[in-house]
């Protein structure tokens, strides 16, 4: 609980996305002014098994801390012994369940958001992880599975059973992400415990940070969709609830950081053409540019560093 209550407040963090908040993301977050990463989620059943990519996945800088890794599971057996390796090995600052996730190949083995279906294992499972660790144990997750007011009940279950935070997804699992996140029912949550709570879910501005925080009197946001491609988003969160001014990137600042965010993602991926797995994030970074359908065209093409400084160098000159 310390490390959760020394963090200034309030708290802007940026969230665990499947193959998206890799080191390298979370180095660029940092260094753009997120407080506090969470690495993407892993499965516990591949760290026991010494899943070699999957144990790869939590490796992390210096730089990243600090930093929590999110682990998911359904086996509360299985999701402490992963906690115990991935400390033991790379020791996070802290850990956190993922009981949130909506899709299907997640659910279907009843790992992410199908836990709010089953609150005595969910309690089973974060039980499990603070006996695995003296490091912080958070849980993510969502208003419920069908209903909204899953939540009023659910939080309750986290916060008994000893986690030290919980974000929550402002949305259903049925609900997915669409429609608009109700932050009203997360600050109803938000009420019931004493816990810090995080909010997430349609967050991608300043003025939507200052908003969610007053809808909810939550300890701080997490951002997740709104951060791909813009990780510029944290300094301005943080203007904006400081009260100071903000300055958005130019387009040569924005190319600087993209060709900088490149070369930490091709040290990651060894090969002849290292960036074809970074052309994700391309397409997010030159989303609502002028004539972006044009740039995203070009984005698909980029295969290794020489490719994406030519094109990063038109970039700038517009």
């Amino acid at each position: 609980m310390k490390f959760w209550t020394s963090l200034p407040r309030p708290i802007i963090a940026l969230a665990p996305m499947a193959d998206m908040t890799d080191s390298a993301y979370c180095r660029i977050a940092k260094r753009q002014g997120a407080q506090v990463v969470f690495h993407e989620m892993i499965s516990a059943e591949a760290v026991v098994r010494d899943n070699r990519k999957t144990l790869h996945m939590a490796d992390f800088k210096p730089e990243e801390r600090p930093i929590v890794q999110q682990v998911f599971g359904s086996d509360p057996g299985v999701v402490a012994e992963a906690i115990r390796i991935i400390d033991e090995k790379y020791s996070p600052d802290a850990f956190d369940l993922n009981m949130g996730c909506p899709v299907y190949k997640i659910v279907c083995n009843f790992n992410g958001s199908a836990l709010m279906k089953d609150p005595e294992l969910a309690c089973r499972i974060i039980l499990a992880a603070k006996e695995a660790t003296s490091k912080p144990v958070s849980v993510k997750t969502r208003l419920g599975w069908s209903r909204p007011d899953e939540i009023l009940t659910f939080v309750k279950t986290v916060e008994a059973s000893g986690a030290d935070l919980v974000t929550i997804h402002g949305r259903t699992k049925e609900q997915g992400y669409t429609g608009q996140a109700d932050w009203q029912a997360i600050g109803r949550a938000r009420a019931l415990v004493k816990i810090p709570v995080l909010v997430n879910g349609d967050i991608a501005s300043g003025a939507d940070a200052r908003k969610a925080l007053a809808a909810t009197a939550g300890d701080g946001v997490m951002i997740g969709r709104g951060a791909l491609g813009n990780p510029w988003v944290f300094a301005e969160i943080a203007a904006t609830l400081n009260g100071t001014a903000y300055r958005p990137p130019t387009l040569a600042e924005r190319a600087a950081v993209i060709m900088e965010h490149a070369r930490l993602h091709a040290e990651l991926q060894p090969g002849p053409e290292p960036l074809l797995t970074f052309r994700k994030h391309l397409i997010w970074y030159f989303k609502g540019l002028p004539d972006a359908k044009s740039w995203r065209e070009k984005a698909v093409r980029v295969s290794d560093l020489d490719d994406l400084g030519v094109l990063l160098a038109e970039l700038a000159r517009q």
